[in-house]
């Protein structure tokens, strides 16, 4: 019996590790903590050398974004949550894109350069931010399994706002890409968004996170079973759940992938295997020199030409 008594002790010692692993895994991945506005001059720069080097341009983008006449937004997502974004109109009755950041970044961090992107090509633009990011509610950020229902509902909400015949474009950088990637195949997608743009998306959320798992030196197969217990017990998903790889083999709309060559942290290879599994038209673009969301900055022209011939026919 006694022995019995210090089996039960150990297994319940185990299992209170393993409970308080996974907490601080789920802090350290999907936790996002209350976000405050910035002030005026106040810019926040991605983590990274590469993003120093350009972060003169990333200021004035944003500058431009805060003071371009623009309308604020919001719905309720699903599950309660209040979402929010801005609207930036360049042309009455030209396409909108929908713009959907990354990684715990926001629209204005994110996407306000793919605002000048937009209005470059004729374009209006729709920035949001997803949930647990920017002015929007909530804590727990999924890697696109929530917030894939979220653009999906984004562009429902555009299509009610703006004329029927009015092209909706999604358009998503980093995580916002893959979260895109798996909006791709949802059947209440509205018919008025006609393609995507998936720029240097991750395949799953379990490859990108054991791929940084690794870079940390950290066993990965050991590391990401609490990483997933921590995002079931504490953020209410599974992050195995669904995947932008799964997603575009019943992709309902034309894809286009821009990923940068460099990328140090979502491999090019991860648009290379998006793109060959696109049931619906795809076409890439691998910029060279380019590091993670640096494609545009990269190449503008390039990117722009290559944007533009991939989905010109389908926004007729």
């Amino acid at each position: 019996m006694e022995i019995l008594w210090w089996a039960l002790g150990i297994l319940g010692a185990a299992a209170v590790l393993a409970l308080l692993i996974s907490l601080y895994c789920y802090f350290r991945v999907f936790y996002s903590p209350k976000r405050k506005p910035l002030g005026n001059e106040e810019f926040e720069i991605p983590f990274g050398g590469e993003y120093e080097a350009i972060k003169e341009q990333i200021k004035t983008w944003v500058r431009a974004a805060r003071t371009m006449p623009h309308e604020e937004l919001e719905m309720k997502s699903r599950d309660g949550l209040t979402l929010r974004a801005r609207y930036y109109e360049n042309k009455k009755g030209a396409p909108v894109e929908i713009l959907i950041h990354g990684y715990r970044g926001n629209g204005e961090r994110d996407m306000s350069g793919g605002i000048a992107r937009a209005f470059a090509l004729g374009r209006n633009a729709l920035v949001i931010d997803h949930r647990a990011s920017g002015g929007s509610d909530g804590h727990t950020i999924t890697f696109g399994i929530k917030e894939r229902l979220d653009c999906v509902d984004w562009a429902r909400f555009a299509a009610e706002k703006f004329d029927t015949g009015t092209p909706i474009i999604l358009c998503g950088i980093s995580m916002g890409g893959a979260t895109v990637a798996m909006a791709s195949a949802d059947p209440s997608l509205p018919d008025s968004v006609k393609c995507a743009l998936c720029d240097c998306p991750y395949s799953s959320a379990r490859e990108i996170i054991m791929k940084v798992i690794r870079d940390m030196k950290l066993p990965p197969r050991l590391v990401y079973p609490f990483v997933k217990l921590g995002a079931l017990i504490f953020g209410g998903f599974n992050p195995d759940s669904y995947s932008p790889i799964e997603a575009v083999k019943d992709a309902r709309i034309p894809i286009t992938y821009i990923h940068g060559a460099a990328d140090t942290f979502v491999p090019a290879y991860m648009s290379e295997m998006l793109h060959a599994a696109t049931k619906s038209e795809s076409r890439i673009l691998l910029v060279e020199g380019a590091d993670h969301g640096l494609a545009y900055p990269t190449d503008m022209d390039g990117y722009l030409k290559f944007l533009d011939e991939s989905q010109r026919d389908y926004l007729k």
